[in-house]
């Protein structure tokens, strides 16, 4: 062999090692083993299957470097056990609606849903432009966890009631299900509060030992068959205008992530969080549409005067979150804040357009 040949074939053989070298440790990353746990039923449409989604799409994304065993609600832990575990580091991961954990402290609520809050649009901008993320991490920080969007289910309907609901006085005694600061709101009318995770609404609803229920909107409701222990179905709900729903992490985990391994989960969830909205969005109208003509529910809108009474309630509501923390007062300011400045534009974009589309077309 000549001494050119050798040489280059010396110099091929160092390029072809070189490359193994240089893949070798792409290739043996160590997989990341997550328990992520949940607040909802397994398979329920929307909120179960949009949390099963983003399982799914973080091993995918990842080309299965993330490799997420999933558990609904009641098979690992309780829904309402999901913070504790993950906080605790039992768990990596959880699904579920901020306010949950509002007992812990007020401010979570605002990272679901407030009453006279924010709208999806409004709230995607409050957390990614207007400081919402940064209050969200200090506060969840506060418990070890780490929290992201990962779902919304858009404006909520107000809720299945037996009998019809014609003012604030109606509410008096009135025990429903209803959780977060929408719960006080109610409270303060004289109703009874409840909190129920999704899969013991129906029981306690047809047993009677709730009169009321809110849930989400017609495509969940339906799957619910709420409308065989309640007929009256009134909107709007003043308790969640635009329900957003996270992804929990244990701090500890995330902050041991590398900085691509962040992008990949906050690439997911950010995706789920477009997602279960169109979702939602598409299958609602036609839900509704079901609702009334298979099963006979009647459509009902709230008074002026019964908002009105919603809204001095939710005035004490507030006053009395406000006061409970430094936190809760500045998440609450940086809310207000957030909901005249996003607020003004929709009442001139989105608002004024839909209200002449709506005259022009008769929809």
């Amino acid at each position: 062999m000549k001494r050119r040949d050798l040489l280059k074939g010396g110099a091929a053989a160092a390029a072809t090692a070189g490359a193994t070298t240089l893949a070798a440790p792409a290739i043996a990353q160590e997989r990341i083993e997550i328990a992520m746990v949940s607040t909802w039923p397994r398979d329920f449409p929307g909120l179960g299957t949009g949390a099963q989604r983003f399982a799914e799409r973080l091993g995918a994304i990842s080309d299965g470097r993330f490799q997420v065993q999933y558990f609904a609600a009641g098979e690992r832990v309780g829904a309402f056990d999901s913070f504790d575990e993950v906080a605790s580091g039992n768990a990596q991961m959880y699904h579920g609606a901020d306010y949950y954990w509002k007992g812990k402290h007020p401010a979570w609520a605002y990272f679901t849903a407030v009453p006279f809050g924010l709208t999806y649009t409004e709230l995607n901008a409050w957390i990614r432009f207007g400081g919402g993320q940064e209050l969200w991490d200090e506060l969840a920080g506060e418990y070890g966890l780490k929290n992201l969007m990962c779902g919304s289910t858009g404006s909520q309907m107000g809720g299945w009631f037996r009998k019809e609901m014609n003012s604030a006085d109606d509410f008096k005694g009135l025990k429903m299900r209803i959780p977060g600061l929408g719960g006080d709101v109610l409270a303060k009318l004289g109703a009874s509060p409840v909190s129920l995770p999704g899969g013991q609404i129906y029981e306690n609803l047809i047993s009677g030992a709730i009169d009321a229920t809110e849930w989400v909107g017609p495509w969940n409701d339906l799957a619910m068959k709420f409308y065989e222990a309640a007929k009256y179905y009134y909107y709007p709900g003043m308790h969640e205008p635009g329900s957003m729903l996270a992804v929990g992490m244990n701090k500890s985990f995330w902050e041991g992530l590398s900085a691509s391994d962040k992008v990949m989960v906050e690439a997911a969830a950010s995706m789920e969080n477009d997602v279960m909205m169109s979702e939602f969005n598409a299958k609602n109208g036609t839900s509704l549409a079901r609702l009334i003509n298979e099963q006979g529910v009647e459509l009902r809108q709230f008074t002026d005067d019964t908002y009105d009474a919603f809204g001095e309630a939710a005035d004490e509501v507030f006053a009395e979150t406000v006061a409970h923390s430094d936190l809760a007062r500045r998440v609450h300011e940086s809310f207000l804040k957030a909901r005249a400045d996003i607020g003004a534009w929709q009442k001139i974009s989105d608002q004024a357009y839909l209200e002449q589309r709506n005259r022009v077309t008769g929809v």
